[in-house]
This record gives structure tokens, C-alpha cells and sequence, in this order.
């Protein structure tokens, strides 16, 4: 069998989510909590708008979910810890050689590195579990690795980051042709490109150590979205500079140089908190592509927002960009992306 990962451009069956629940990530206080049960809703209900959504709800929240959530998103109760569905849930891939199958690759998660403060060990049975919901066949990994660790085109380009899957905390015997090997049994890999870093923030921590869905896309082949601070005053615009000129020298697995696509960041440059004195992570290019349309990251900030959601609909051509208001989401450590999953519709 020859597995590969669809574009986010196919056509979905369901988007997969999981819903927040109490300990470090979601807040200490009642007002925290309150904000990050509701960015998560407003996601849910955003994606609802174009394709059917799924949650995974830990048996202690159900009540609260079904109240905020509505009778319009299913549940699946199940233990949850931490609730970034991108990350502890499964990578979803096809088998062009048999039509109508569905794989759910099964990473280790071990909660971004396993870190002193992660609660992970319940949602790292997702990948299992929302799997066999789905009715996918298992695709057993034991590489350590994360949804978002991970950007593809459909045709054999993966995006990965050099301080993610090659992180010792993670998988400590790993190596470039290790990891690219497993890709190409996984993922139907024919060309990794590597990062050699992601944005500044993300490595505090609280951080992933690098995820690419917070630096850069794939919305069609040969073409890369890439973050882009142009701000002198933020470290990342020298990240992103190195980042791009990197990426320039790069081809995909057709052999095409990438036809580069800035996304400026948001204007705010810090939140006031984090170990790296609050600069902050905020990017478009964090985004879910949904049926006929795109969740796009809101921060407020009408021009840029604006302006964000007008690059998305070139790149995405046809498709309806709606936002949604992610600074609670990143205040926790990712984006709209890094709460969702999408399982790809296969053929019958």
C-alpha cells in the first residue's frame, strides 16, 4: 500500500476538534477558562459554517460542551488532557492505489517534547481513537512528531522544521534520512524541505520548538506561503528574512523553485507575557482551509486582518475567507490550525 496526505485543498469529510478543559493550558482564572472555552466554540462554529466538526469532549465537560456547542456539532467523549487536535490526533492519509480507504497515521505524542508541565499522556491515545471513529485503518508510527509539525502539497512536499522532528526530546536516535524515510512510508514524502528554525516565541516554554503551521503553507503546489514580520523590532523579522532566503535555494518534489507569498504579521509586536519578554507568534499563516472556504486568524486588528484575508483569497481562489478571533487561542500556545484536523473525503 502507498499512503499520502492530501492537500487541505481536497474535499474534507469532517474537521476534528477537541474540547478545552481545566489545568495549565486552559487558565487559572474562572475568566481565563471562560475566554478559552469560548475561542475554541468560535472556531467550532466557524468551520460548522462549511463542513461537519466532530469533538473530542473529556466526560467531565461534557455538559458545558453540548451547551456551548449546539446540536449542530457532534461529540465523541473520550479522556482529554491537552486539547490541540492537530497535534494528538491523527494525520489522516489516502491510498491512491485503493480507492475508498482511509489511514490514520498514529504519531508518538508526547506532548511537544515532554516538557515539566505538559498533561498529555490521556490525548496521546487520540490518534487511535478518533482514528477507529473515523473508520480508518491504523498507520502505526514510532516517530514522535505532531500535526503541526508538518505542511504538505497533495504531491510530495513536506514542510518540516530541523528543531521539531530531529528535536532529541523527541526523538533522540533520529536523523534526516530517519525521518524522511518514515515520511515517505507515512505521508507519501518524496521531497522534505527543512526548516532550520520556526518563530521566536515558539521556543519558550510553553513553545513547540518550531512548528511550520505557524511559519509557512503549502496552498497548491509550487506555491509557499511564508510569515512575514517587517517589523525590525521584532526578532522574527530577521527569523523570517533568513527563513525566506532559505526557502529561495529550495525546490519541491517536482523539481519547481516555490513561488514565495509574503503574509505580513500583525502590527502588535508583544503581549506583555512569555520567557522571551512577550514578542509575540501571531500569524496568518496559521489557517485551516475548509470546504469552499478558509478559518482565517483575527487579532484584532482590522487593517491587517483585512489585509491577511485578501492574500488568502488570492491564494485560495473560489473560496469563502471568514475570521475568527484567535488571541485567546495563541495566548495558549498556537493557532487555528493547531486546534483542528481535517479528515479527507475518500471516494466509496
Amino acid at each position: 500500500m502507498t499512503w499520502r496526505m492530501p492537500a487541505e485543498t481536497a474535499r474534507h469529510e469532517r474537521t476534528w476538534m477537541a474540547f478545552p478543559r481545566e489545568g495549565i493550558t486552559l487558565g487559572d482564572e474562572a475568566s481565563e477558562r471562560e475566554a478559552g472555552y469560548a475561542a475554541w466554540t468560535a472556531v467550532a462554529h466557524a468551520v460548522a459554517e462549511f463542513e461537519p466538526v466532530t469533538m473530542v469532549v473529556d466526560p467531565g465537560e461534557a455538559a458545558r460542551a453540548r451547551r456551548m456547542l449546539g446540536a449542530h456539532i457532534d461529540i465523541l467523549e473520550a479522556p482529554v488532557d491537552e486539547f490541540w487536535m492537530r497535534d494528538s490526533g491523527p494525520t489522516f492519509v489516502v491510498d491512491d492505489e485503493r480507492p475508498g480507504v482511509l489511514g490514520a497515521v498514529d504519531w508518538i505524542f508526547n506532548g511537544w517534547g515532554a516538557p515539566a508541565w505538559a498533561q498529555w499522556r490521556l490525548s496521546a491515545e487520540h490518534g487511535r481513537l478518533v482514528g477507529a471513529a473515523a473508520g480508518a485503518e491504523l498507520v502505526s508510527s514510532v516517530l514522535v512528531n505532531e500535526g503541526g509539525g508538518i505542511q504538505v502539497d497533495g504531491e510530495g512536499t513536506v514542510l518540516a522544521t530541523e528543531t521539531v522532528q530531529l528535536d532529541p526530546r523527541r526523538n533522540p536516535y533520529a536523523d534526516r534520512a530517519r525521518v524522511e524515510a518514515e515520511f515517505a512510508r507515512t505521508l507519501g514524502a518524496e521531497k522534505v524541505v527543512w526548516l532550520p528554525r520556526g518563530l521566536t516565541r515558539d521556543y519558550d516554554e510553553f513553545g513547540t520548538n518550531g512548528h511550520v503551521d505557524i511559519v509557512a503553507a503549502l496552498p497548491s503546489p509550487g506555491v509557499l506561503l511564508l510569515h512575514d514580520q517587517r517589523d525590525p523590532a521584532h526578532p522574527d523579522n530577521a527569523v523570517t528574512r533568513a527563513l525566506r532566503a532559505h526557502l529561495e535555494t529550495q525546490t519541491d518534489a517536482a523539481g519547481r523553485s516555490f513561488e514565495i507569498v509574503d503574509l505580513p504579521a500583525p502590527a502588535t509586536l508583544r503581549d506583555g507575557s512569555g520567557d522571551d519578554g512577550g514578542f509575540v507568534d501571531w500569524s496568518y499563516v496559521n489557517h485551516l482551509v475548509v470546504n469552499d472556504g478558509v478559518v482565517a486568524c483575527g487579532f484584532g486588528e482590522p487593517e491587517a486582518d483585512g489585509r491577511a484575508r485578501e492574500v488568502l483569497e488570492r491564494v485560495y481562489p473560489g473560496r469563502r475567507v471568514v475570521t475568527v478571533d484567535a488571541r485567546e487561542i495563541f495566548a495558549r500556545g498556537g493557532g487555528i490550525h493547531c486546534i483542528t484536523q481535517q479528515q479527507p473525503a475518500v471516494a466509496p
